[in-house]
């Protein structure tokens, strides 16, 4: 599947691919779009920004659909499954952590990071998460990740995408864990 996302790079309607496979990713489609901002993004790096907001809005707009799936299935296919699991213990954390101050920021960084942010739409749409801030939360993870890895392409050129390919899941994960530790640290020294 990788190759094939990755094929559309070379057609005409690359730029409406990438939208498309952005917003079918944040919902229910297996492979992340960065394959496709990638390679577009080496073959043309004067673009590489705007391929960026073309997957930053294909992305939000697809957490959209994601959340409406939450919102909409959840007692008809949601449920069941968790009932399958026996997961209900599970699910009621997930449910307190969502309607907590923790939600929008573990939504921030499901959006940034390789952690399913197809997942994390779709439950902020089960556990009812205020739709705005669902937006909001999106939009920043999003737009910050995909713009972290065009303009690294712009800036150091197709040379970059080996770095890219080996460390971005990792140095994102790194990120958000130092980013709460610094919170964690500012809430007990000060």
């Amino acid at each position: 599947m990788y190759i094939w996302v990755e094929s559309f790079s070379t057609k005409p309607g690359a730029m409406w691919a990438l939208f498309i496979i952005a917003f079918m990713e944040s919902s229910f489609f297996p492979v992340p779009p960065d394959v496709l901002l990638i390679a577009l993004a080496v073959a043309m790096p004067k673009k590489s920004l705007h391929f960026a907001a073309v997957c930053a809005a294909g992305s939000v707009f697809g957490g959209m659909f994601g959340y409406f799936i939450g919102y909409e299935l959840m007692d008809i296919v949601g449920r069941p499954i968790i009932n399958f699991y026996n997961a209900q213990e599970y699910w009621v954390k997930v449910e307190e952590a969502y309607r907590g101050p923790v939600g929008v920021w573990f939504l921030i960084a499901a959006a940034f990071t390789p952690i399913p942010y197809k997942v994390a739409t779709i439950a902020a749409g089960a556990t009812l998460m205020p739709f705005l801030p669902f937006v909001i939360a999106s939009a920043v993870g999003r737009t910050a990740r995909f713009f972290l890895v065009a303009g690294l392409i712009w800036r150091f050129g197709p040379s970059i995408k080996t770095f890219i390919d080996k460390y971005l899941d990792k140095l994102s994960i790194a990120f958000v864990v130092l980013l709460v530790l610094g919170f964690v640290a500012v809430k007990y020294v000060f």
